[in-house]
């Protein structure tokens, strides 16, 4: 095992410094949590090493304590699959060891998703109804005709940014509506996502843990004044169902904040930067682009496909209830364990040539990005039909959708996502 390292920043190199290639570092010395190693997109070598020589990777740091990194398709969805050796309850993101005290400033929320049956069943259960079959149903001609709006409303032979105009703007009118929650507001939806798993850093989303603090607090006293109206005049929105189920109606405030932010998180970042991704694939892959054209009937694959090669949530995180093995790699009770999605969606004993979008691969729902298991994304299907739509009314209106230069990413090594897309496009003449 390495010496403990600093939490990541820059693996292995000088913040201020150049990345140095995942083959340049001694082994034990490589981070996959680096947000830089995210925000550069230089993610890819360092799993495809780690894949091949070190596929449960041990990490430690003085924050975080003792983690592993697991990077092979197997091994991700075994342990996604055993809840009972592997455990949700201290959070789904790489926090500090358990039973450590939280730093002065950080709130300590709790979610359904970080939490084990039978609790985590029946709160997730209480909204679930939300994104049932029968719902969406009624959702899409509500999406189709926004949609619309949208793409109709953006500038031709202008540069404009996709994430700011399309990705956030359509997301966040989505989750507006699940929410019922005051449309003119609708952006504050946005920077709650936003804030809840950005790295506080100097000019960032935020710059402290303070500020993030602070600005969830404004988040729990507006959901709160709305959980208020609903309990005298519910509705079928997802605060109603909170407020009236019977095992979430009386939550702690830090318990109905968690639970209100993994709602949000997870209608808004994973849709919105897979939309942004599509289009970014699309073009990285022209020829892929071309056989979509010839063929809208491909839409439904091509969208599976898109959420596997982007991966939106790079990695979940699980704790071991006890010691146990994985690939004779001595896991301790207490040990965090990050199952890397992102890396397993690139495992090529799964996926051929798992680093090229193909719109006609034939297994490209068998992707990790929606999870497995019990924990299994509840919106996956509201996901795919608003991206299906997108491109079902891209397809109609728009010869092109150019990429003009590179994106600007998010600093995270959970969100996998897009700050920014300059892009520019071409209306069908006729």
């Amino acid at each position: 095992m390495s010496q403990i390292q600093k939490m990541p920043g820059a693996v292995g190199a000088d913040e201020v410094g150049e990345l140095p290639s995942a083959y340049a570092l001694p082994l034990a010395d490589i981070m996959p949590v680096s947000p830089r190693l995210w925000s550069e997109n230089r993610w890819e070598e360092t799993f495809e090493r780690l894949r091949a020589e070190s596929p449960v990777h041990f990490n430690e740091t003085e924050t975080a304590g003792r983690f592993w990194s697991l990077t092979r398709y197997q091994d991700i969805k075994e342990v996604d699959a055993d809840w009972k050796t592997f455990s949700s309850a201290n959070g789904i993101t790489l926090g500090f060891p358990v039973g450590a005290e939280l730093p002065e400033g950080m709130l300590n929320l709790s979610t359904f998703i970080a939490m084990d049956p039978p609790v985590h069943d029946v709160q997730r259960k209480t909204v679930n109804r939300s994104v049932a079959p029968a719902n969406l149903a009624l959702l899409e001609p509500l999406i189709r005709e926004r949609t619309q709006n949208v793409l109709a409303s953006l500038p031709e032979g202008e540069t404009f940014d996709w994430v700011e105009s399309v990705s956030i703007e359509l997301t966040t009118m989505m989750l507006a509506t699940l929410f019922d929650f005051p449309f003119e507001d609708r952006r504050k939806l946005t920077r709650w996502s936003d804030i809840t798993f950005a790295v506080p850093q100097p000019g960032g989303i935020i710059e402290t843990v303070e500020q993030r603090r602070d600005e969830l607090i404004e988040c729990l006293e507006y959901f709160t004044r709305l959980k208020e109206e609903r309990l005298l005049k519910p509705g079928n929105d997802l605060v109603s169902m909170l407020a009236h189920g019977p095992d979430t109606a009386d939550m702690e405030p830090m318990q109905f904040l968690g639970n209100l932010l993994l709602l949000i998180v997870g209608g808004n970042d994973t849709t919105r930067n897979t939309m942004t991704g599509s289009v970014y694939a699309l073009n990285k892959f022209p020829e892929q682009f071309a056989k979509l054209k010839a063929d809208a009937a491909l839409i439904p694959n091509m969208v599976a496909e898109v959420i596997r090669w982007q991966t939106p949530l790079a990695y979940m995180r699980r704790t071991a209830t006890r010691d146990c093995l994985l690939r004779g790699q001595k896991i301790r009770k207490n040990d965090q364990v990050l199952m890397w999605f992102a890396s397993g969606n690139r495992d090529s004993d799964v996926f051929d040539h798992p680093e090229r979008l193909d719109i006609e691969r034939p297994n490209a729902r068998q992707h990790l990005s929606f999870g497995f298991g019990i924990h299994r994304c509840m919106g996956n299907r509201l996901a795919e039909l608003q991206l299906r739509v997108l491109w079902e009314e891209i397809l109609q209106r728009f010869e092109e959708v150019k990429v003009l230069s590179e994106p600007t990413r998010t600093f995270s090594s959970f969100v996998n996502g897009y700050a920014a897309m300059p892009v520019q496009v071409k209306r069908h003449r006729g």
